[in-house]
């Protein structure tokens, strides 16, 4: 029963988190999210080539992806497996984790998806809200430094595992942190890059062309 519960929840948190936000409000629109500014499905670049309502309901959505994946979907199903909420945290870490994976890999586009930053944020708000809000804050703080969302990501990806070991009294919850916040720094791969160069493009600044690097 254990197996069976933690294989139907890992798959339903892998599909929830598989929902390409971005890619489905741009082709609403008629326009293929992968094929313009930096190519990527999630809301940053919706942000550039749409705008802000837009941007902000992919980035809303892919959040509540992350967070309904470890909370509410997750509580459903052990409901229905009769596991104690005493025994949750581990289904919840697969849920969390297999949302992230799902975003990032969706299996709707060639399992290429996402950077996973917002899906990540709503998870932990589920699992660890102290560590995620010291997470949210690092974020906002190099972004209006830098205005730039891919060193705001790179930072938060630093801070949201550190603050896990600090806050939370779950040594497998913090492996698992750091192993997201790699994941997310490993993402941004290209961001990286462009940032060495000086090519990277600032918040704010709309794109209509495929990035460098991309």
């Amino acid at each position: 029963m254990d197996v069976l519960a933690y294989i139907v929840v890992a798959i339903a948190a892998y599909l929830l988190g598989s929902i390409p936000t971005g890619y489905l409000v741009a082709l609403a629109k008629g326009i293929d999210i992968r094929a313009v500014g930096s190519g990527n499905i999630g809301a940053t670049n919706v942000f550039r080539i749409l705008g802000k309502p837009a941007g902000t309901f992919v980035l809303i959505v892919d959040g509540l992806k992350g967070f309904a994946a470890a909370a509410w979907l997750c509580d459903t199903l052990l409901n229905i497996f009769n596991v104690t909420s005493a025994d949750a945290e581990p289904y919840r870490i697969i849920a969390g984790i297999c949302a992230v994976l799902g975003h990032n890999y969706t299996c709707w586009l060639k399992f290429k998806g996402g950077k996973g930053v917002a899906t990540s944020a709503g998870v932990y708000f589920a699992l660890a809200p102290k560590a995620a809000g010291i997470a949210l804050g690092t974020w906002i703080t190099f972004f209006t430094l830098s205005r730039y969302v891919s060193v705001a990501s790179i930072a938060s990806a630093v801070a949201l595992p550190a603050a896990v070991w600090f806050t939370e009294d779950s040594a497998v919850l913090g492996i698992v942190t750091t192993a997201i916040g790699l994941l997310a720094i490993v993402k941004h791969r290209e961001n990286i890059k462009r940032l060495l160069n000086g090519t990277e493009q600032r918040f704010g600044k709309k794109s209509t062309a495929p990035e460098a690097g991309k």
